[in-house]
Order: structure tokens, then sequence, then C-alpha cells
């Protein structure tokens, strides 16, 4: 809302972005049990699916593992011995085996990439309702780039690993010890001489893993550095070019560049020697076997077929090793992005019905506080015993300076806060013992700032009551005086509004939101600061439209412009969290007081 408390008061958290993905932070998880069980209870709907695909990858993988081993088969049996027609029958079953390789782990992907997508959707959604729920407390405490940072980045990371890793993981499991057992079995001491040079295999890889993913945490950090610094001076071009400082965002830009450039170099450079140097493990590999097979081949311990086989092996095993170390960092990011998804779920509201919250119906719209107590922070009171009482149909006007506490009297009002102490009633019922919707659909709000979404005029003005037919959009925008630029729009109502209506003024954008107030025909209206940013000419049109919409409303309208609140009923002067003096412009002014200064100080030289 507005004036009473500054984004720097409210508290807020300062979480550091955690979105996994290339070249991103890898960050553990705290729970992988707790993480994993959770993940699963979103795939445990599709088991049947699951079990299908893993009986796929054993089969494409068992495919996989008999390439080497026919091709030691094709050389002993018939290359050798010169047996065209037998090579030619073996060759066809090598396609064959290759063919269904290929089939089954497309086929597996397909299944797995549509079991992760339907179970990230639910995902999704039940964070996204979620985060509709929680009361506005929670949105001050965590910053919205990390709230969206959950519903983006670790979700995506999640879809990664499910889609993609899973059977990845599976598949490369079920090769190392497919090809290990088919070592073993063809050859013994070939397959120990092997398995000599796999711990400096996995040594090296988790060696170079370690700087790699230290290389991208500094390029993830400089990064999200440098595109601080475009978003503030793309969203600040007006003052950068006001106050001449191109040259000096330029050179703060180079040097954020810079920076970028220096851990880009030192994080890929790392990335990139994991794949020559493995292969040249691999060589090392083949190396060894042709020596010691060799060897053992011209003893007569082994055929030359069966040295294809191993070479052929040695160099599928390399394959799911670096493809196991790469998997490392991008489930462990899985997983924390999951905990951190899950940590959103768990947050409880502040705010909740109660168990016999009962309906508001047939309101006339007396509004009471009883001695309010609030403060956004438990020690720093912004309301120190609030007392008021508004009338149906009376128009309520809240002045005094900023931080004084009269937006947290509408946050209380709009229950988007609970009071400390105290009580508010509507027609008498405490609000915390009615429905909260019920009691938001008897209130319309109109904000200084008026938000608007990125769809049509049409749909802007129909939030304010989903059901309304455009004839009765079209009948609220005449009444809220907008009807009229609504249709030198290019497209009129059907016009499609820019981020926040940016495309419209700011007199066009608070002409919309009274349209909208209008549609919803609230029982208790609210202005808060309705008029403060426009020029008097427009002021005074969107003072009209007020008017019409405030009339038989109970209506709260906070004004630092005092000329906008002679005409109301009651008039609150609120300083320090505590009504100061009260009654109507005529009484004020009389006393000589606070609201008199104020008024003065406003109008000075003017007829009062």
């Amino acid at each position: 809302m507005a004036e009473n408390q500054s984004q720097s008061d409210k508290p807020r958290g300062n979480v550091p972005h955690r979105g996994p993905g290339p070249g991103m932070h890898f960050e553990k998880p705290k729970d992988i049990q707790m993480a994993v069980s959770r993940l699963l209870g979103y795939l445990l709907p599709y088991k049947t699916t699951l079990i299908f695909v893993l009986f796929l990858v054993v089969l494409y993988t068992l495919a996989g593992l008999s390439g080497p081993y026919l091709t030691g088969v094709a050389i002993d049996r018939f290359i050798l011995p010169k047996d065209i027609p037998g090579l030619g029958r073996i060759s066809l079953i090598m396609l064959g085996t290759f063919l269904a390789y290929t089939v089954l782990q497309a086929v597996a992907g397909w299944l797995m990439a549509a079991i992760s997508q339907k179970a990230l959707k639910r995902m999704r959604k039940d964070l996204f309702a979620h985060l509709q729920k929680l009361s506005l407390s929670f949105f001050d405490r965590n910053q919205a780039g990390d709230l969206m940072s959950r519903l983006t980045n670790d979700i995506n990371a999640i879809n990664q690993a499910v889609s993609q890793n899973v059977t990845s993981l599976i598949a490369n499991v079920l090769s190392l010890f497919g090809i290990l057992i088919a070592m073993f079995v063809l050859n013994v001491w070939l397959s120990l001489a092997t398995i000599v040079i796999v711990p400096l295999m996995l040594w090296f890889t988790t060696f170079v893993a370690k700087y790699t993913r230290k290389g991208f945490q500094r390029l993830q950090k400089s990064l999200g550095k440098l595109n601080s610094t475009i978003e503030e001076n793309v969203s600040g071009l007006k003052v950068v070019k006001a106050f001449r400082r191109s040259d000096s965002s330029i050179e703060v830009f180079r040097k954020d560049n810079q920076e970028t450039y220096e851990a880009g170099v030192y994080a890929h450079t790392y990335a990139f020697l994991l794949m020559p140097l493995t292969n040249q493990l691999g060589n090392l590999f083949i190396i060894v076997l042709a020596g010691l097979g060799g060897f053992l081949a011209i003893k007569g311990l082994v055929t030359v077929g069966l040295i294809a086989a191993f070479i052929g092996y040695s160099r599928q095993f390399l394959q799911p090793v670096r493809q196991l170390s790469e998997m490392y960092n991008s489930l462990q990011s899985a997983l924390a992005g999951a905990e951190r998804v899950f940590e959103i779920m768990d947050t409880k509201p502040d705010l909740q019905d109660s168990e016999n919250a009962k309906a508001l119906k047939d309101i006339k719209g007396q509004v009471k506080f009883d001695n309010v107590k609030f403060g956004y922070l438990s020690d720093v009171p912004v309301l120190k015993g609030m007392n008021l009482e508004a009338w149906p149909g009376h128009t309520i006007a809240l002045v005094g300076p900023t931080g004084a506490g009269k937006t947290t009297m509408i946050n209380l009002l709009s229950r988007f806060y609970e009071v400390e102490s105290g009580s508010i009633s509507v027609d008498g019922q405490d609000i915390r013992n009615v429905k909260t919707d019920d009691l938001r659909r008897l209130l319309g709000i109109v904000l200084q700032d008026t938000f608007l979404f990125s769809d049509t005029v049409m749909e802007n003005i129909r939030y304010g009551r989903l059901e309304a037919t455009d004839e009765e959009c079209i009948e609220a925008a005449k009444m809220a005086d907008a009807d009229h630029f609504i249709r030198q729009l290019p497209d009129g109502y059907q016009t499609r509004l820019s981020e926040r209506g940016s495309n419209l003024s700011q007199g066009q954008r608070q002409m919309l939101a009274i349209s909208r107030a209008i549609l919803a025909d609230p029982t208790i209206l609210i202005l808060d600061e309705a008029t403060s940013s426009v020029d008097t000419r427009t002021e005074t049109r969107i003072q009209k439209a007020l008017l019409r919409l405030m009339e038989g409303r109970t209506s709260f309208v906070i004004a630092h412009r005092l000329s906008t609140i002679r005409d109301a009923d009651h008039v609150l002067v609120i300083n320090d969290g505590k009504i100061v003096e009260e009654g109507n412009h005529k009484q004020l002014m009389t006393k000589k007081g606070v609201y008199h200064n104020l008024y003065m100080a406003q109008f000075k030289g003017q007829a009062i």
C-alpha cells in the first residue's frame, strides 16, 4: 500500500540466489532423504509407467552391453575363419541390437519426460497456489527474486534431474556393473588389470569436478552482479541521463563485465579439461589391454576377438563414470532445489480463518477500531491503542505525516496483517471470526500506485468482478469517466496493456482502477492517496469519479492533499500511531491545531 512502512522498514530476508543449472550455484541438500521421499510423492501416481520405464532401461542397457561381445564373436568365429555368410548374419544381429538400443532408449526418455512434466506441473501448481494463500508478512520477509527462483530455476533443476538424470543414473549404474561382470566372465586377468586404473580415473574426475564447481559458483555470482548492474541502469536510464552519468555507468559495467569474463575463463577451462584428459585415461586403458592382451594372445591364453571385446568394454566403461561425475552436481542441486520448494509449501500462513469462521452477509458498513495495537516488528509499535468508529455511508479521512500509521490501519482492516491486541469489527463482528474472503469481498481499494495486468483494458476492469459482462464493464468505465479515453486507444476496450499499464498515463491508470472498484460494488471503499500523483486537471476529473463511487458507501480516504477531503464527514489526524485530533474540516480549522497548521502550510496565501 503506501506510506506507513517503506520497503526498507519491513523485515526482509536476504536469501541468495540458488538456481541450479549449467554454470550456476551448486548447493548440497540438508536432508536428502526428506527431499527424495517428497519428490517420490509426486511421482507415485505414475508408478506403473515408471516400472515400465525401468524395464526399458534394463533392456536397452543390456542391448548396449552386447555390442563389444558380439564384436569379439564376429572376429573369432567369422572374420578369422573367413565365414562370410556367418559374418553377414552376426552383422544383422548387431544392427538389430543397435536399433533396439536406440528405440528403447528413445521411448524410455520420452516416457520419463512425460512423467516428469506431469509431476512438475502439479508441483508448480501446488507451489503457486500455496504462495497465494500466504500472508503479506511472508512476502515482507522474503525477496520476490528468491521466490521467483524457486518457481523457475529450482523446479527446472528438478525437471532436469527427473526427466534426464534419473534414467541416465540407472542406466549408467547398470552399465558399470554389467561391464564389470562381462569382463570378469570373459577373462579375470584382463579385468584386474583394467580395474587398477579405475581409482586413478575416479580421483581425477572428482578433482576436476571440484574446481569446476568452484569456478561456476564464482561465475554465477559475477553474472548476478552483472545482471543487477544492467537492470538498475536500464530501469533508471532517465536518472542516468539526467545526471550525466552514462560514462560512470559504462565504467561500472566494464568492471563487472571483466570480472565475469575472468570467472568464465576459469570455470570453463577446468570444465573443458575433463573431456580430453578422461579420453587420455581411456587410451591408457587401451594401452594396458593391448600390451597385456597381446602377451596373453601370443601365449595362446586369449583370442583376438576377446581382446577386441575388452577394448570395446573399456571404452564403454569410461562413459558412465564420466556421466555419473557430471550428474552428481546436477542431482545435488535438484535435491537442494526440492528442499527450497518444499520449504515454501510447508510454510503456514500467518493469517488463517478459524474453524468456526462465520460468513458476512447483509453488511451495512459500520467499522470500529477498539484499542488496536500493532507493529510490523515486535519491538517497533506502529499503532498504539487506535480507536475509531465509522458509520455506514460516512466518509472518514485519515491525514497525518508519512509513517504515522494511516496505511497500517487500512492493512489491518483488510486483514493483510493481524492485530496484536484490541479488535476491529464490521457491523459488530470481529473480523478475526469471519471468513476473510467475505471480508475482502466487501472492500474496494484504489491505491496511489495502480497495478494493472498485461491484459486488455476490458479484462483489467473485469478484475473487479470476474463474472461481469462486457456491458457492465463499459458502464463502470463510464461512471469513472474513463470511457472517452479508452475508446481513443488503438483497439478500444480490447487494447492490450504493457507491463503494469506503462503505455497509459498515471491518470488513465487511476481511472481504470476506479472503474474496477465501481464494478466490484464494495460496501466499504478505501482510497489510498488515489490522486496524489496526477496533475490538478486530471485530479478534478478523478475526484468527480470518486465522489460517484463513494455515494452510499463507508469510505476511508488517505490523503496528503487536504483539499480532497474538505467534504469528509469525519477527519482523523494521526501522528505516531495515535489520533491527535478529530472532527470535520470546519471544526478542525476552528481549533487551530495540527490540522489547521497542515492545511495552512499547503494553502498559504489562498482563500480558505
